[in-house]
């Protein structure tokens, strides 16, 4: 399928080319980023060979009646500007959250501006989600953190209170886009840590609470605070809510165990094992592993992903799969690369 990608010049559209690369079916044939247009692409992203001597170009140059499928890379608030301009026919994967919310009353809140509407939600190891996304051909990719969080607490919010979810996540700092920002250089990240949008204000918020409360099928609350890590990337999500009845260690695991039996992107660990950033890195994978603290009759649930992998790039292809008729695997079956 001839493929374009559209805001490749970031981190996850740079994610996304590497990926591509190697995809059976999905051709890229158009490279675009506007404020690079004109420039190599390997003059940004020298990592990625299998473009030398290609070019990003503008979309507004763009033929889209050449192209079948388009990832939009762009940030927030500026897909659903391009988008309506764009032939019907086309298929698309929208990384941005221009699509993810259905209330325009949270969309206003978190993001500001004119709420655009809202796509299936490209989660497919939530229950039902995958048969959603086969039958769309727009595709709201999920947020980095509301991906892990998501997927750590939805195969237990039958045992736990789900108006009671407290989560701490750490991101590298690709997550935080590819401009330059003072409190982003190295000199100011390497050896710290520092928490952001403090006191329940982050953007990811309420796609959370939208994800879970259709699980749940009642409201879903969490009190969820960021932080900035000393890396490149990967999320390290620790998330804990309150059990309606006691359960075992040995009981949640069994739980989670059941739940992801199929699922081929997601790694229940075995018990003792820990979930580390780095062994999702450059894969779409995810890693999760389960306890009980019977102090406070609480689940804690540690989750690890590359965040420009299920965190971004990685889904949208997987995303770009099911919506093309093919597994969700195509070209997506790697391994972490490790420490």
């Amino acid at each position: 399928m001839k493929t374009a990608v559209i805001g490749a010049s970031g981190y996850a559209g740079g994610e996304l080319l590497r990926l591509l690369a190697i995809h059976p079916h999905f051709e890229v044939t158009v490279v675009s980023a506007y404020s690079n247009a004109g420039e190599q692409v390997t003059s940004v992203h020298p990592q990625l060979q299998s473009y030398a001597g290609r070019e990003f170009v503008t979309a507004d140059s763009i033929d889209f009646t050449a192209i079948e499928l388009v990832f939009l890379a762009l940030p927030h608030g500026e897909s659903a500007a391009l988008i309506s301009k764009l032939p019907s026919h086309l298929k698309i994967v929208d990384l941005g959250a221009d699509y993810r919310l259905e209330n325009p009353a949270q969309w206003e809140k978190y993001y500001g501006g004119q709420h655009a509407g809202s796509w299936v939600y490209g989660l497919p190891e939530l229950v039902g989600q995958r048969e959603a996304i086969k039958k769309e051909s727009k595709v709201a990719n999920p947020g980095c953190y509301a991906t892990s969080i998501s997927l750590g607490i939805a195969p237990a919010i039958s045992v736990i209170d789900s108006s009671d979810i407290v989560v701490v996540a750490a991101s590298g700092t690709t997550g935080a886009g590819r401009s330059a920002k003072i409190n982003l250089i190295g000199s100011e990240v390497m050896g710290s840590l520092s928490s952001y949008k403090f006191g329940g204000v982050h953007q990811h918020i309420p796609e959370i609470e939208q994800a879970l409360s259709t699980v749940a099928k009642k409201q879903a609350k969490i009190s969820f605070t960021p932080i900035l890590a000393p890396m490149p990337r990967g999320i390290l999500a620790t998330i804990t809510a309150k059990l309606t009845h006691p359960i075992t260690t040995q009981q949640a695991h069994d739980l989670y165990s059941k739940h992801y039996a199929s699922e081929f992107f997601v790694d229940l660990l075995p018990l003792g094992e820990m979930p580390k950033t780095s062994a999702v890195t450059g894969s779409n994978k995810v890693q999760i592993q389960v306890a009980v603290d019977e102090h406070t009759n609480r689940l804690v649930v540690s989750v690890a992903i590359d965040n420009l992998g299920k965190g971004a790039a990685g889904q949208a292809i997987q995303n770009a799969n099911l919506i093309c008729g093919l597994s969700d695997v195509t070209g997506l079956a790697l391994d972490g690369i490790g420490a």
